[in-house]
């Protein structure tokens, strides 16, 4: 698989603050990352830098397995790091036209990148006629002009409503299937979850997940449990090797699998051990479970 991207130990500070803290991780061509994290968590600051608008501190990174210079490398790529920025008395198409002439590419593919961000029949209203996520489709169609191998795009949804939040997603999944790479930042799980193959969670500019977004939510799932003796109900489950951390909040405990069990065969060995169960409930880890237990949000 051809790697798009990687960054190696990529530290900015800016002053005393660490925005990015000694990240690495790589992109491979055709899939759909997302860069998750808080709002200050770094990621604006990450894609400043492989875009070369930021300045890094220490590491580097590579575009297209260090074939190339960056300069030379970011004509292959298509970005929105700002909020899309036209001229307000020109038409979707004459916009579009000027882009063209700034990239240095033919306008052939307007009408095409037009109708992929769903505004074909819009190509002669002016941009001041657009709603907010209207301007938001443009922007991506002009990104798409040069036909980039890797679209970039931050915070792609911010300030959208629901409405608009779903044709975002539906054009990126869109563009996707036609084999582009996407990089996206968010803030939103949600949007991660849904459009994303492949997701590096950050905190404070460190990386805490990389991998595929399936895999984050690959546990093994948890058990809820109650048993008048609660001290001896956890005393057990953490001597049982089949479980790791165990929490009790109230009533209730919880306990979180390292690897496969039935709760017919927990049943039947805290039974033997002479405890006998109130409630046992087991459940699966949620992605905003694992997301939150990951960010330490989550309180024990």
């Amino acid at each position: 698989m051809n790697t798009i991207l990687r960054l190696n130990n990529l530290t900015k500070k800016f002053g005393p603050v660490t925005a990015v803290n000694n990240l690495s991780f790589s992109i491979e061509k055709g899939n759909v990352y997302g860069i998750l994290g808080p709002n200050g968590s770094g990621k604006s600051t990450t894609l400043g830098i492989v875009l070369n608008v930021v300045n890094k501190t220490s590491g580097d990174f590579q575009w297209f397995d260090g074939t190339q210079s960056t300069h030379e490398a970011l004509k292959k790529v298509g970005a929105i790091i700002e909020r899309p920025n036209f001229y307000p008395y020109m038409t979707a198409a004459q916009n579009l036209e000027l882009v063209c002439k700034i990239k240095n590419v033919e306008p052939v593919n307007i009408d095409e990148k037009l109708k992929l961000v769903g505004l074909l029949d819009r190509k002669n209203s002016k941009f001041r006629t657009f709603s907010l996520g209207m301007k938001q489709r443009l922007a991506i169609g002009s990104a798409l002009l040069n036909d980039p191998e890797i679209l970039i795009l931050d915070e792609p949804t911010n300030g959208l409503d629901p409405q608009g939040i779903h044709q975002i997603r539906e054009i990126i999944t869109r563009i996707a299937a036609t084999g582009t790479t996407i990089l996206l930042a968010s803030h939103l799980l949600d949007e991660v979850e849904k459009v994303c193959t492949h997701v590096v969670i950050i905190r404070k500019g460190e990386k805490l997940y990389s991998g595929p977004v399936d895999q984050m939510n690959a546990s093994f799932g948890f058990f809820e449990l109650m048993a008048a003796d609660s001290e001896r109900l956890q005393a057990l489950l953490l001597d049982h090797p089949a479980f790791g951390k165990v929490i009790q909040k109230g009533d209730l405990v919880t306990a979180f699998l390292e690897e496969p069990l039935e709760p017919e065969t927990l049943n039947a060995y805290l039974f033997e051990n002479g405890l006998t169960l109130s409630q046992l409930v087991k459940r699966k880890e949620s992605l905003e479970e694992q997301f939150l237990l990951l960010t330490n949000e989550m309180t024990a």
